[in-house]
C-alpha cells in the first residue's frame, strides 16, 4: 500500500503506531465477501511450471484439488492463532495491493504453505491492528514470527524466500528494467486516477502508452520482460479495474491503438494463478463509480 514508504516492512515486535490516514491508493480496497466461494480450477495453465514444489503441493494441484476460500473476517470474528508456526497471508478479496501477493503465492504453488486470512476492510476486526499488523492495512504476511507489509516488498519477499517457479528474469538488463517497472507503479496509478475527475484522458493515456512501450522493449512478448513475472503481477490487478471502469464511464478503451497491451490482457487472463483472484468486471466498475461519484 502506498501509504507507507516503499521498501518499508513492519514487524510485530515494533511499537504500535497510530492508524495512518490512508492516501489515495486506499480507494481501490473496496471490500466485500464473494457471493460464492472462489475455487481453483482443475487445470493449471501451461505457463505455470511448478518446479521445486514439494511432492504434496505438486500432487494436490495435478489431481485437481480446489482451494475453497474462507469468508472475510470482520469485527465480530475471533482472531486466528498468531505466531503458531503457520505462515499466513492477510488479504482483502477486493484489494488490488493484496491481490498482487495472492497471485504471487498462487503462481509459486504455495497454496499449501501460506494460509489465506481474508479481512473485511470496511468492518475490520480490532485484533488485526492490535495483534497482527499495527498499520491496519492489507496485505501483510506472518512468517518466521514476524509480520511484514507493503505489497511490492511482499511479492519480492515471496520470490526470495519461498520455493516455486522464478518470477524474476535471469538477464541483468531485464532485471534492471523490472525494478524500473515496479518503481513506476505508484506514478502509473496516480496518473490514471487523476483522469477520473478530469475532462481529458491524456494523463491516463500517457501511462498506458508507457506500458505499451514497456511491452515492446525486448521484443519477446506477450508479457513484460518476455515471461510472466513480478512486473506483470504488479500491474495486473489495476488494469483489471481500470479497463472496465474507463470504458463504462469515460468511454475510453485502454487497448485501442495499443495492440501489445491488448495481447497482454488476453494472455494474462489465461494464467490460472491470476484468474482465480479476479472479480466480476461489472462489480469492479460499479464499485469505482460509488467511490468516485464526487469526481465524475
Amino acid at each position: 500500500m502506498a501509504a507507507a514508504t516503499p521498501g518499508t516492512s513492519v514487524s510485530l515486535r515494533t511499537s504500535s503506531a497510530a492508524n495512518p490516514r490512508l492516501t489515495f491508493p486506499s480507494v481501490f480496497c473496496i471490500c466485500s465477501v464473494p457471493k460464492t466461494p472462489l475455487r481453483y480450477p482443475r487445470n493449471i495453465h501451461p505457463h505455470v511450471k511448478f518446479s521445486r514444489i514439494s511432492p504434496l503441493s505438486a500432487s494436490a494441484m495435478s489431481s485437481g484439488v480446489k482451494e475453497v476460500l474462507p469468508p472475510a473476517l470482520d469485527s465480530s470474528s475471533e482472531p486466528p492463532a498468531i505466531f503458531d508456526g503457520t505462515t499466513k497471508l492477510y488479504i482483502s478479496y477486493t484489494c488490488p495491493y493484496a491481490q498482487r501477493v495472492w497471485i504471487t503465492r498462487n503462481y509459486k504453488g504455495l497454496q499449501d504453505k501460506i494460509k489465506l486470512i481474508p479481512i473485511d476492510l470496511q468492518n475490520r476486526p480490532a485484533w488485526y491492528k492490535e495483534k497482527v499488523y499495527p498499520p491496519n492495512k492489507v496485505p501483510s504476511l506472518e512468517h518466521n514470527n514476524e509480520v511484514k507489509g507493503e505489497s511490492l516488498d511482499l511479492i519480492k519477499y515471496l520470490e526470495g524466500n519461498f520455493e516455486g517457479p522464478s518470477l524474476l528474469p535471469d538477464d541483468p538488463a531485464k532485471r534492471e528494467f523490472a525494478e524500473e517497472l515496479l518503481s513506476y507503479t505508484n506514478s502509473f496509478n496516480q496518473a490514471v486516477v487523476s483522469s477520473f475527475k478530469a475532462d481529458s484522458i491524456n494523463e491516463a493515456g500517457a501511462a498506458f502508452d508507457y506500458l505499451e512501450n514497456a511491452l515492446g522493449k525486448f521484443g519477446d512478448g506477450p508479457f513484460v520482460l518476455g515471461t510472466f513475472s513480478l512486473a506483470n503481477i504488479a500491474y495486473a490487478p489495476f488494469i483489471e479495474r481500470y479497463q472496465p471502469f474507463l470504458l463504462d464511464v469515460k468511454k475510453y478503451n485502454i487497448t485501442e491503438g495499443r495492440p501489445k497491451l491488448a495481447a497482454w490482457i488476453q494472455e494474462i487472463n489465461k494464467i490460472e494463478a491470476y484468474e482465480v483472484t479476479k472479480r466480476d468486471p461489472k462489480e469492479l466498475a460499479e464499485a469505482f463509480k460509488r467511490r468516485f461519484s464526487s469526481r465524475l
